[in-house]
């Protein structure tokens, strides 16, 4: 609150774009300045004055030897409206022309010293004056730093709910004041606020205006103008804690500044709003460096809706995109809890400059030593507080990061250490940049927050117990591993290309790896019958050439006998090291196994070493509370708590994980001999999950196709199905790990 002034001086400008509500929105030049002078005491009106901004184009024909002329006419040879009018030719002539004239028009008026500017709305000084001044570095005169908004005025006499509704029309007729409207503007009219506002409405919106003024000082309202609106002169740094409260309504996001932009230059770019103690902060990327964006909170709503309004305006020759953001964005960024950073911010009005690229044993007196003045600099650029003005970044162990902030007095000594960019301290060069409190927060944060890189817990494969799709592991190399086939390579093509050894497979033994999107992946394990086979056929066919039905291309395929416990171990995830083949002592490419079936495996994380778990279960228990392996590799879910795995737990697969085809058998008659002699007894299979829409056994036939599954032994109930499979134990096995997909959904399949 102050104090009634003696003199109000109501203001009004019009730019060479749009008006109304969306005045200086466009960040056109302004071209009009009107004002008149209100006497508070005596309530008489003064003159009402204009100024016309038009540039010198007539410099460039040379024309025109002076750079500032100003003319004066009068009402009659203008028509405007005006009783004095004067043409300036920049922005800077124009400021400086009304201020001299108001300050002789005041000491004429004799009735006291005290003026202060009263606006129809916010927008005039906000977002034209301040904003095209800072743009132009164009030093402005102290009045445009205090205003009243006539619209606030109003409203302690008339409430209304929204202020943009206001304007002085409404304001005159609430009043009762006659209003003369000239003929070819209609002020009822709805008009377009991107609309060009003509030079006579602008003198006549000020004679409103001083008419309203009038009328709230006079009774029956004797209104007293008391609560200015202020403009902040310059950005104030400071420290936000993570503790505080910031409303979602004054926080902003500036995207696309200057690498090298600073926290005043975003103070500068906002001009004329008024930005909260420490409201600006640079955002870094993951590697620390400024990303180009920044979060700002401002003191009010209001101010943060303005600031919106500058959408895409102009940083130099960059646009700057302007969004809402929330307070918790803000805090993320600026919010800090260390004691340590508080006090070293405490420090008002102090300069701080980032130092990237210290040696790790650097001290705090090689710090003040690289300040120094030496020999070939004689400028003085002395760290505020000594050794106090040093904050060294540190890891949470307290290992050192490299980087620093040091704290100056003044922008001259600061911009004294700057020139010290990528001198030697040490052995290493040193980078320097001006820096901001908020970003202080953010690299203290960053840094000493958790570590950077998380550490994963031990891989699914070592986790869960040990159930196998496959016969009992053993030392046995009875199985082949194909290596580089074609991706359009089937199940006929790959029996083809094994020749006389096709006989030698067992039923159902031919597994195609598959990757993550289900796709062949050019690996293929094949179960044989005996070692002597295996063996056979991969000194037999080691790199011959296959070619696929489906394609014309054709490749040459690496053979390579393994076991089936190395078999397993790559069909569910697992890479193979020297550790899971025990059984021999070849060496990497010796055994065919290594590298695994794609490079986006380099991908998967390292292999941990953890113990084995304890033996909680048998392998027959974990075998029906666990879903099978195939099933878990390819639709991961997370599993109920049990004891021996904790339902807190996550599993984490390996980001190339590889699964198995459903066991492959051929689609014509001959390859295998026949199954009848298999005389093991049959297993009931349960398939939850059939849709209701199923066309019956004929469907869940082709779906168990080669599992020798006879028609009579199925049945369906409600939405299950229960089959007897007469495949044996190993049919059914390899039928647990099936996940089939008839009618588009998958199913589950569990053994009874």
């Amino acid at each position: 609150m102050t104090a009634q002034v003696d003199y109000l001086v109501v203001f009004f400008t019009a730019t060479s774009g749009a008006s109304g509500e969306l005045l200086g929105s466009d960040e056109k030049e302004l071209v009009q300045l009107v004002w008149q002078l209100v006497d508070v005491k005596n309530k008489q009106l003064g003159k009402v004055n204009e100024i016309l901004i038009k540039p010198d184009l007539l410099e460039l024909t040379e024309k025109k030897e002076e750079e500032d002329v100003v003319e004066e006419s009068v009402e009659e040879e203008n028509g405007h409206g005006a009783d004095h009018v004067s043409t300036a030719t920049s922005l800077e002539t124009a400021l400086n022309l009304f201020h001299i004239e108001l300050s002789n028009e005041v000491n004429s008026a004799g009735a006291g010293t005290s003026v202060c500017l009263c606006t129809d709305g916010q927008l005039h000084i906000r977002q034209v004056i301040h904003p095209e001044a800072a743009s132009k570095n164009i030093l402005v005169p102290d009045c445009f730093y205090s205003f009243f908004d006539l619209r606030k005025e109003f409203k302690t006499h008339f409430p209304t709910p929204d202020l943009k509704t206001l304007n002085v029309h409404i304001m005159a007729e609430s009043l009762s004041i006659p209003v003369d409207v000239p003929p070819m503007w209609d002020p009822s009219a709805i008009l377009d606020p991107s609309a060009i506002l003509p030079a006579e409405i602008a003198v006549q919106q000020v004679q409103i205006t001083g008419s309203i003024v009038l009328a709230l000082l006079s009774e029956p309202y004797n209104h007293t103008f008391t609560t200015q609106e202020r403009v902040s002169e310059k950005f104030e740094n400071g420290t936000c804690s993570k503790m505080e409260k910031v409303c979602d309504n004054t926080v902003i996001r500036a995207r696309g500044l200057p690498w090298q932009s600073s926290d005043q230059d975003i103070a500068r770019f906002f001009r004329g709003l008024n930005i909260a103690k420490g409201g600006a902060a640079l955002c870094l990327n993951a590697q620390g460096r400024r990303n180009g964006e920044a979060l700002v909170r401002f003191v009010s709503e209001e101010h943060r809706d303005l600031a919106l309004q500058r959408h895409k305006h102009h940083m130099g020759s960059r646009y700057i995109e302007v969004y809402k953001a929330s307070g918790e964005d803000f805090l993320k960024i600026a919010g800090g809890t260390s004691n340590e950073v508080a006090m070293f911010l405490s420090r008002e009005d102090q300069i701080i400059v980032r130092m990237r690229g210290l040696p790790f044993i650097a001290t705090q007196e090689q710090v003040l030593a690289f300040f120094s003045p030496d020999d070939a600099l004689k400028e003085m650029c002395p760290v505020s507080g000594g050794k106090d003005g040093i904050l060294f970044v540190r890891y949470p162990d307290g290992r050192p990061t490299g980087d620093a902030f040091v704290l100056f007095a003044c922008e001259e000594h600061a911009q004294c250490a700057l020139r010290k960019h990528k001198e030697i301290l040490g052995r290493r060069y040193i980078e320097l940049f001006k820096s901001t409190a908020a970003e202080v927060q953010q690299v203290l944060n960053r840094y000493s927050s958790a570590p950077l890189i998380a550490v994963a817990p031990a891989p699914l494969v070592s986790m869960l117990p040990t159930v196998s799709l496959l016969p009992p592991p053993g030392g046995l190399r009875d199985c082949l591993r194909l290596r580089g086939l074609p991706y359009t390579a089937s199940i006929e093509d790959i029996l083809t290309f094994l020749g006389e050894f096709t006989h030698d497979i067992r039923p159902h033994g031919v597994h195609m790896v598959l990757n993550q999107q289900g796709r062949p992946s050019g690996d293929c394990f094949i179960q044989m019958t005996s070692a002597e086979r295996a063996i056979q056929a991969s000194q037999r066919l080691h790199k011959h050439v296959m070619s696929s039905q489906r394609g014309a291309n054709s490749r040459y395929v690496e053979v390579f006998p393994c076991s089936a416990e190395e078999m397993g171990l790559v069909l569910m995830g697992g890479s193979l090291s020297h550790t899971h083949t025990h059984t021999h002592t070849r060496n990497r490419s010796g055994t065919g196994l290594s590298p695994p079936p794609c490079k986006s495996r380099r991908l998967s994380p390292p292999s941990y070493s953890f113990g084995p778990p304890p033996p909680v279960m048998t392998s027959e228990a974990a075998a029906a509370l666990y879903p099978p392996i195939g099933q878990v590799l390819l639709a991961p879910r997370p599993l109920p708590p049990h004891a021996y795995y904790p339902g807190s737990a996550q599993l984490y697969m390996n980001y190339a994980a590889y699964y198995p085809s459903p066991p492959g058998s051929p689609t014509t008659v001959g390859f295998f001999p026949s199954p009848s002699s298999l005389s093991s007894p049959g297993g009931l299979v349960r398939m939850p999950g059939l849709t209701y829409n199923s066309n019956g056994v004929k469907e869940l036939i082709n779906a168990v196709q080669g599992y020798q599954s006879p028609a009579e032994s199925m049945s369906l109930l409600s939405s299950s199905l229960i089959g007897q499979s007469s495949g044996g134990e190993a049919s059914l096995m390899s039928l647990s790990g099936l996940m089939t997909k008839p009618a588009g959904q998958y199913l589950d399949l569990t053994l009874l």
